[in-house]
Protein backbone atom coordinates (compact mmCIF):
# COMPACT_ATOMS: atom_id res chain seq x y z
CA UNK A 1 0.00 0.00 0.00
CA UNK A 2 1.28 3.43 -0.93
CA UNK A 3 1.40 5.73 2.13
CA UNK A 4 0.29 8.97 0.53
CA UNK A 5 -2.60 11.41 0.68
CA UNK A 6 -3.58 13.85 -2.04
CA UNK A 7 -5.15 17.24 -1.36
CA UNK A 8 -8.39 17.50 -3.34
CA UNK A 9 -9.65 20.87 -2.12
CA UNK A 10 -9.15 23.32 0.67
CA UNK A 11 -10.69 26.30 2.40
CA UNK A 12 -8.86 28.94 4.42
CA UNK A 13 -10.84 29.15 7.68
CA UNK A 14 -8.52 31.44 9.67
CA UNK A 15 -5.88 33.91 8.46
CA UNK A 16 -3.98 35.17 11.51
CA UNK A 17 -0.84 37.15 12.19
CA UNK A 18 1.22 34.00 12.87
CA UNK A 19 -0.82 31.06 11.62
CA UNK A 20 -3.28 30.20 8.89
CA UNK A 21 -5.74 27.34 9.32
CA UNK A 22 -6.96 25.32 6.35
CA UNK A 23 -9.72 22.72 6.17
CA UNK A 24 -8.84 20.34 3.36
CA UNK A 25 -10.42 17.34 1.76
CA UNK A 26 -7.79 14.69 1.06
CA UNK A 27 -7.87 11.45 -0.89
CA UNK A 28 -6.46 8.58 1.14
CA UNK A 29 -4.29 5.78 -0.21
CA UNK A 30 -7.34 3.45 -0.23
CA UNK A 31 -9.28 5.89 -2.45
CA UNK A 32 -11.60 7.21 0.28
CA UNK A 33 -11.62 10.84 1.36
CA UNK A 34 -11.03 12.44 4.75
CA UNK A 35 -11.15 15.89 6.31
CA UNK A 36 -7.76 17.35 7.27
CA UNK A 37 -7.28 20.50 9.34
CA UNK A 38 -3.85 22.03 8.74
CA UNK A 39 -2.14 24.84 10.60
CA UNK A 40 0.27 26.66 8.27
CA UNK A 41 3.19 28.15 10.22
CA UNK A 42 6.35 29.81 8.84
CA UNK A 43 8.62 27.79 11.14
CA UNK A 44 11.15 28.77 13.72
CA UNK A 45 14.68 28.55 15.06
CA UNK A 46 16.12 27.70 18.47
CA UNK A 47 19.67 28.13 19.74
CA UNK A 48 21.70 26.27 22.35
CA UNK A 49 23.97 29.11 23.47
CA UNK A 50 26.89 27.37 25.21
CA UNK A 51 29.51 29.40 27.03
CA UNK A 52 33.15 28.38 27.61
CA UNK A 53 32.26 26.82 30.99
CA UNK A 54 29.57 24.65 29.29
CA UNK A 55 26.66 26.64 30.70
CA UNK A 56 23.60 27.03 28.51
CA UNK A 57 21.79 30.37 28.29
CA UNK A 58 18.10 29.80 28.92
CA UNK A 59 15.17 32.19 28.88
CA UNK A 60 12.21 32.12 31.21
CA UNK A 61 9.05 33.52 29.72
CA UNK A 62 5.32 33.34 30.24
CA UNK A 63 3.61 31.17 27.63
CA UNK A 64 0.01 32.26 27.29
CA UNK A 65 -1.50 28.99 25.91
CA UNK A 66 -0.23 27.09 28.96
CA UNK A 67 -0.75 29.89 31.47
CA UNK A 68 2.68 29.58 33.04
CA UNK A 69 6.35 30.49 32.81
CA UNK A 70 8.47 28.01 30.85
CA UNK A 71 12.21 27.50 30.71
CA UNK A 72 13.42 27.41 27.10
CA UNK A 73 16.46 28.07 24.98
CA UNK A 74 16.42 31.28 22.89
CA UNK A 75 14.11 30.90 19.91
CA UNK A 76 11.99 32.78 17.44
CA UNK A 77 9.58 32.60 14.55
CA UNK A 78 10.77 32.80 10.99
CA UNK A 79 9.22 35.25 8.58
CA UNK A 80 7.98 33.46 5.44
CA UNK A 81 11.03 32.98 3.18
CA UNK A 82 13.56 34.10 5.82
CA UNK A 83 16.91 32.30 6.11
CA UNK A 84 16.83 30.23 9.33
CA UNK A 85 20.52 30.79 10.10
CA UNK A 86 20.10 34.56 9.98
CA UNK A 87 16.96 34.28 12.13
CA UNK A 88 18.82 32.20 14.72
CA UNK A 89 21.68 34.68 14.98
CA UNK A 90 19.18 37.54 15.33
CA UNK A 91 17.16 35.76 18.03
CA UNK A 92 20.33 34.90 19.98
CA UNK A 93 21.32 38.57 20.00
CA UNK A 94 17.83 39.92 20.71
CA UNK A 95 16.97 37.53 23.55
CA UNK A 96 20.36 37.12 25.27
CA UNK A 97 22.41 40.04 23.96
CA UNK A 98 25.05 37.59 22.75
CA UNK A 99 26.87 37.16 19.48
CA UNK A 100 29.00 34.10 18.78
CA UNK A 101 32.11 32.89 16.96
CA UNK A 102 30.65 29.51 15.97
CA UNK A 103 27.07 28.78 14.86
CA UNK A 104 26.59 25.11 14.00
CA UNK A 105 23.43 23.60 12.50
CA UNK A 106 22.04 20.71 14.58
CA UNK A 107 19.18 19.81 12.23
CA UNK A 108 15.45 20.35 12.29
CA UNK A 109 12.40 18.91 13.98
CA UNK A 110 8.67 18.71 13.27
CA UNK A 111 7.01 19.60 16.59
CA UNK A 112 3.44 18.60 15.66
CA UNK A 113 3.43 16.84 12.26
CA UNK A 114 -0.15 15.55 12.46
CA UNK A 115 -1.72 18.97 11.82
CA UNK A 116 0.97 21.69 11.67
CA UNK A 117 3.51 22.57 8.93
CA UNK A 118 5.98 24.14 11.41
CA UNK A 119 9.65 23.15 11.10
CA UNK A 120 12.06 24.24 13.84
CA UNK A 121 15.75 24.57 12.98
CA UNK A 122 18.24 23.98 15.81
CA UNK A 123 21.66 25.58 16.23
CA UNK A 124 24.59 25.38 18.64
CA UNK A 125 26.27 28.73 19.35
CA UNK A 126 29.75 28.79 20.92
CA UNK A 127 32.36 31.45 21.52
CA UNK A 128 29.77 33.75 23.06
CA UNK A 129 30.29 37.51 23.40
CA UNK A 130 27.99 39.37 25.79
CA UNK A 131 26.10 42.46 24.69
CA UNK A 132 22.74 44.19 25.14
CA UNK A 133 19.37 42.48 24.75
CA UNK A 134 16.98 44.05 22.26
CA UNK A 135 13.63 42.41 22.98
CA UNK A 136 10.50 42.96 20.91
CA UNK A 137 8.02 45.35 22.55
CA UNK A 138 5.70 42.45 23.43
CA UNK A 139 8.50 40.17 24.68
CA UNK A 140 9.34 39.80 28.36
CA UNK A 141 11.90 37.25 29.50
CA UNK A 142 14.70 36.57 31.94
CA UNK A 143 18.03 35.01 30.94
CA UNK A 144 19.45 32.26 33.14
CA UNK A 145 22.63 30.13 32.90
CA UNK A 146 22.37 26.42 33.61
CA UNK A 147 25.22 23.89 33.23
CA UNK A 148 24.65 21.66 30.19
CA UNK A 149 24.79 18.46 32.24
CA UNK A 150 22.24 19.83 34.73
CA UNK A 151 19.97 20.91 31.85
CA UNK A 152 20.00 17.35 30.48
CA UNK A 153 19.14 16.02 33.95
CA UNK A 154 16.30 18.55 34.19
CA UNK A 155 14.93 17.23 30.90
CA UNK A 156 15.07 13.64 32.17
CA UNK A 157 13.33 14.75 35.40
CA UNK A 158 10.51 16.49 33.47
CA UNK A 159 11.57 19.94 34.68
CA UNK A 160 11.88 21.31 31.12
CA UNK A 161 8.68 20.76 29.14
CA UNK A 162 9.49 22.59 25.90
CA UNK A 163 10.04 20.10 23.05
CA UNK A 164 12.49 22.17 20.99
CA UNK A 165 14.60 22.78 24.09
CA UNK A 166 14.61 19.09 24.96
CA UNK A 167 15.64 18.01 21.47
CA UNK A 168 18.34 20.64 20.98
CA UNK A 169 19.89 20.16 24.43
CA UNK A 170 19.96 16.37 24.11
CA UNK A 171 21.43 16.61 20.59
CA UNK A 172 24.11 18.93 21.96
CA UNK A 173 24.95 16.52 24.80
CA UNK A 174 25.27 13.64 22.33
CA UNK A 175 27.31 15.70 19.88
CA UNK A 176 29.77 16.86 22.52
CA UNK A 177 30.16 13.31 23.81
CA UNK A 178 31.31 12.16 20.37
CA UNK A 179 28.14 10.66 18.94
Amino acid sequence: MKLEEKRLSGELVYDGRIIKVWRDEAQLSNGKTALREVVKHPGGVCVVALDDAENVLFVRQFRYPHGKVLLEIPAGKLEYGEDHRACGLRELREETGCTCDSFEYLGSLLPTPAYDTEVIHMYLARGLHAGEQSLDEDEFLEVEKIPLKKAAEMILNNEIADAKTQAAILKTVLKLSGH
